[in-house]
């Protein structure tokens, strides 16, 4: 019975581990390596696509290969930092030659009311990771120190526990080997 719990614990932590490991590389490494960019839907203008708390990857994309029907994350005013992930519900030629396109939020009734040039796109949403959006806004830099320094602790505590179990258990086996064998 104790073989199968210690069993389970140890397939519970890999599995633990595996969850962890594939949130990060979806969350943080694959967006890098890949030139993309990760940005929390923070209102509920394009539930229930994207609920808030939702974070959208969105990938670099040129503005000619985008259509109607694209979910695309834009900067609404150029001199504002703040970027609307919509949908493009129309595309069209601008008078200056180049595109300008028209969004809207999946819940909104309106379109928004002033359409999108192309320099304004950061690009397209490549994937999105639900609730994840919410964990990075809650990492301000101070609380990801944090987090990294216990993720630094507990995996130098959990390396010490299995090196200290892993002694243990040759002592054992080294005082059954030499124990004498009764006749």
């Amino acid at each position: 019975m104790r073989r199968l719990l210690k069993l389970g614990g140890q397939a519970l932590s890999a599995a633990g581990l595996l969850l962890c490991a594939g949130i990060l590389i979806a969350g943080v490494l694959v967006p890098r390596v890949a030139g993309a960019t990760g940005y929390e839907v923070m209102t509920g203008s394009m539930v229930p696509t994207y609920p808030p708390g939702t974070l959208v990857v969105v990938r670099p994309v040129d503005p000619a290969d985008l259509e109607v029907g694209d979910v695309i994350t834009f900067q609404e005013d150029p001199s504002d930092p703040a970027v609307v992930t919509h949908r493009i519900v129309a595309r069209q030629a601008a008078s200056s030659g180049g595109l300008v396109f028209r969004t809207k939020g999946d819940a909104n009734d309106d379109e928004d009311p002033v359409p999108i040039t192309s320099r304004q796109i950061h690009g397209r949403v490549w994937y999105t990771l639900p609730y994840l959006g919410r964990v990075t806004v809650w990492l301000t830099t101070y609380r990801r120190q944090l987090v990294y320094l216990g993720f630094a602790v507990g995996l130098l505590g959990y390396s010490v526990w299995q090196v200290c179990a892993w002694r243990a258990e040759k002592r054992r086996a080294r005082a059954r080997h030499l124990q004498p064998k009764p006749t």
